[in-house]
């Protein structure tokens, strides 16, 4: 008798092949047999209809503090992902001296948006190096499995101490050191390193993370630390400055150490090199014997505003800066009273001279690239959904609107605005890269932008719009789940799952695809310390499988904690990898 047997369902197995309807068994967290009329199981449930796939990997998070305190691992765990990779973009809390905890948490703050005041209560900080930091994780059971890079900002700090400050330049010796604790992580069980050359990534101090000024040297030698190890991925967000001449580098890195360099390929304000010429620079490194994989999202990058968030379009309006930091419901008093809404939608805001002012500019007063977010929303947006185009209907300015927007719902209105990846009003843009093997689905920042951005639904998001709503071109089924699971998976050496096949590990979703339906997002303040968060669930996943055993049903979180930590690659089952 089976473990668990799951009947009948459309079984999308990971590799793209067409879907087939069989039962599927699990026993002893993997997948025992895949076919028709199987053995009964101890437990049994009825997939009729219904969608069977595996769980889905994301290797793009920064769950890096909230690993440590929180087995749920929300909001990713609800959207059926089973794996997630974190310390990503060079941020992380290993290794850490004692005097760095609070630079550490300031870093992590300010590039992505995690409540300082949580990290301080949530984190015990019972590490100090990094395989002390891996060993802490592993003690905690969790709902998904978690892998995690080295971050170079980290490292850095924990280096060169009061030296790292921007523009600081280390010297051999600190490389060499950087680089031994680079090895040592890897081979403690870090999946990989990662680093951040991008202007819009700074502390909550406003100055530029570690990596913004460091050589390619500096880079390169970091790698050589993995190849010494012989597994890992290079993982980087950058702006890509001509000057730098990153994508070079990136190839000779790869080249030399035989791994996968991979980096965020995005429509982006920040970066000197457009989409198409990221892309073409990668290739022509491939075809000279490079690895190097763009990591794609797929929406918009959008900052969702609201009242109570991060940002919202009056931030920098002379009225709001007289109630910022009020409570809410001093706030909300205040917001409610007709002459306030006349001084904040009339007078001109009061933009900081930063390097980011024209971002700035459009984030008060850019209506036409800003959108309605009601309970239904299209992340596909139209001009005919702008406030811009709306306003216009009705007879009100883009200020007015945007007001009235933000104060429905007892002032819990949002506002979406894609700053990054939406620069031709649609989404055309990645149906070709959907296509392509040197590209993954990525970019959730699944934990981070708590205060701005949702994108931990990005894997539901896939399937809801990409495979079965889109109006212009979609992209089928079986590829997109392949694109989730198993590509993933491959890329970081987890080469135990992503398949449903026996042998491989019992990591599933059981979706009602037809049901299969985001949420509004909402603003939670359930993080430690009451810290803000998005949040968003999804209707349509009947079950969420993580090694063998079920994690949510329904939607509803079971309290079951078969993840773990992983360390390095996981090898795929021995029957398979014989043939």
């Amino acid at each position: 008798m089976h473990d668990l047997v799951i009947r009948g369902g459309i079984v999308v197995d990971g590799t793209g092949n067409p879907r087939f309807v069989a039962d599927v068994a699990l026993d002893g967290g993997l997948i025992s047999a895949v076919g028709q009329n199987l053995p009964a199981g101890r437990e049994e449930i009825d997939a009729t209809g219904k969608i069977v796939a595996p769980g889905w990997v994301d290797v793009h998070t920064h769950y890096d503090g909230q690993a440590t305190w929180d087995p749920e691992m929300a909001p990713s765990s609800w959207h059926g992902v089973t794996t997630v990779i974190m310390g990503n973009c060079g941020v992380g809390f290993a290794p850490a001296k004692p005097d760095r905890h609070e630079w550490l948490i300031s870093l992590m703050e300010g590039v992505e948006d995690i409540p300082g005041t949580a990290l301080a209560e949530g984190m015990k900080w019972d590490w100090e190096t990094f395989p002390e930091y891996l060993d802490a994780l592993d003690r905690m059971p969790r709902t998904v499995d978690i892998g995690t890079h080295v971050p170079h900002g980290a490292v850095r700090a924990y280096v060169l101490e009061d030296r790292e400050q921007p523009g600081a330049v280390p010297t051999e010796a600190d490389i060499a050191a950087m680089a031994k604790i680079v090895e040592e992580g890897v081979r403690a069980g870090a999946l990989g390193f990662s680093t951040s050359r991008t202007i819009l990534h700074k502390s909550v101090d406003g100055e530029l993370v570690p990596g913004t000024s460091a050589t390619a040297e500096e880079l390169i030698e970091l790698g050589r630390a993995m190849g010494r190890v012989g597994y890992g991925v290079f993982e980087m967000a950058s702006d890509l400055k001509r000057e730098w001449n990153e994508f070079q580098w990136m190839g000779d890195l790869s080249r030399e150490t035989g791994l996968p360099v991979t980096f965020a390929a995005l429509q982006s304000i920040a970066k000197e090199l457009p989409l198409e010429e990221q892309i073409s620079e990668m290739r022509a490194q491939n075809d000279n014997g490079a690895n190097i994989v763009a990591q794609i999202a797929l929406r918009g990058n959008g900052i969702i505003m609201a009242w109570q968030g991060t940002v919202h379009p009056f931030r920098f309006a002379p009225a709001w800066a007289e109630i910022d930091g009020l409570p809410w419901d001093q706030q909300l008093a205040h917001l409610k009273d007709s002459a306030f809404r006349q001084r904040m939608v009339s007078e001109p805001p009061v933009i900081p001279d930063v390097d980011v002012a024209d971002l700035y500019r459009v984030i008060a007063g850019g209506w036409f690239a800003q959108f309605e977010m009601g309970p239904d929303f299209n992340y596909e947006p139209t001009q005919a959904d702008t406030i811009a185009t709306r306003a216009a209907a009705a007879g009100v300015t883009g200020a007015e609107y945007a007001y009235d927007l933000l104060m429905k719902d007892e002032g819990k209105g949002f506002i979406y605005f894609p700053i990054l990846n939406y620069r031709d009003g649609n989404l055309n843009f990645l149906e070709d890269l959907q296509e392509a093997d040197d590209t993954v689905n990525s970019l959730s920042d699944g934990g981070a932008h708590c205060g701005t951005i949702c994108d931990a639904a990005s894997p539901t998001f896939m399937l809801q719009h990409w495979v079965r709503d889109r109006e212009r071109k979609r992209i089928g089924l079986e590829h997109a789940v392949k694109r989730q699971c198993r590509d993933t998976a491959l890329l970081y050496g987890l080469d135990d799952r992503g398949l449903i096949a026996p042998g491989y590990l019992a990591d599933i979703n059981i979706i009602d695809l037809d049901a299969l339906k985001l949420g509004k997002p909402w603003l939670a303040f359930d993080l430690p310390a009451g810290g803000k968060r998005l949040l968003q669930k999804a209707d349509g996943y009947v079950c969420t499988i993580k090694s063998g055993q079920v994690t949510f049903r329904n939607g509803d979180y079971l309290g079951v904690h078969p993840g773990k930590l992983l360390r390095g690659p996981q090898q795929a089952p021995l029957a398979i990898a014989a043939e």
